[in-house]
């Protein structure tokens, strides 16, 4: 029997931008199972950390789908707004380890500065690499912007933080129904990707692996859109001395045209089927967890 301290971790982890879809429902139902399966626990948290794009509805919203949908969590709630502190933390030891820098430029300006370049790398999202404008910046330049009123994001310099021994990285990667593997982390495929925002001390990556280990998650359960993502969160864990949970990054959901569900896309929501009808039992029949 696992003694309850050392039962595996899991956790749901939305972000109140919008109504929960069945491709959320599938990655909510299928952590749930993987933490019955283990024997482990299932955590619920908010990743709040976007203020203007981040609403009460919305998390409320969230709440009653996922009871609805028979999905149990253990514990309180997290919410990424309460924990900017500990995100802070982290950042500012980054800093003194001489691994990030701040970065003042504009989309606009990036845009600029790489236009008419042919080729130029994109990092998995689609973004083009950041150029390395600010990266030379000296101290006088960089309190001059800051006088001037402008802000600045904290951009990882990924050269120099695989420059001390980190491009050996790596996670044990659980997918769906196959044999685990180890996979190799490529950090680099994110260039000086932003970990500190300009209006918030953290972004998505540095959030999701500091709450992680406070947490003391042990598997993280989520969509193979972030199986690229998994390769920074694996140096930033390096980085600050984190544990490496184990990686199960499952399949997605797609609509009749093959593309993703999303919110951006305007994906029919749980609220929607319901309205319509639709009983809870029959999702996690459609999506297989019956």
């Amino acid at each position: 029997m696992i003694a309850p301290d050392e039962r595996p971790v899991l956790r749901f982890a939305p972000s109140p931008n919008g109504y929960l879809h069945l491709g959320h429902a599938y990655s909510a139902l299928f952590n749930a199972r993987l933490a019955r399966e283990l024997g482990g626990r299932l955590l619920l948290r908010i990743e709040d950390i976007d203020p203007q794009r981040s609403k009460p509805e919305f998390e409320a919203a969230i709440l009653e789908d996922l009871e609805w949908l028979g999905v149990e969590w253990d514990g309180p709630v997290r919410r990424q707004s309460e924990h900017f502190a500990d995100y802070e933390l982290a950042l500012e030891r980054l800093s003194a380890a001489g691994i990030v820098y701040p970065c003042f430029c504009t989309r606009g300006e990036i845009a600029a500065a790489i236009e008419g370049r042919t080729n130029w790398p994109r990092d998995p999202d689609g973004q083009p690499f950041y150029p390395g404008t600010c990266k030379g910046l000296s101290d006088q330049d960089r309190e001059r912007r800051v006088a001037s009123g402008r802000h600045a994001a904290m951009r990882i310099d990924v050269i120099a933080a695989l420059g001390r021994g980190q491009d050996r990285l790596g996670w044990c990667e659980f997918y769906e129904g196959a044999e685990p593997r180890d996979v190799n982390a490529e950090p680099s495929i994110w260039g000086d990707a932003v970990i500190g925002r300009k209006d918030v001390p953290t972004s998505y990556h540095l959030a999701v692996v500091v709450d992680d280990a406070l947490q003391g998650v042990t598997d993280v359960a989520r969509g193979m859109d972030l199986f690229n993502a998994t390769s920074l969160h694996r140096l930033l864990q390096h980085l600050l001395d984190l544990p490496a949970p184990r990686y199960h990054h499952h399949r997605l959901l797609n609509d009749d045209g093959g593309r993703k569900l999303a919110k951006s896309a305007s994906s029919q929501t749980l609220r929607d089927l319901r309205q319509q009808g639709v009983s809870a039992q029959d999702v996690r029949r459609e999506l297989g967890f019956a």
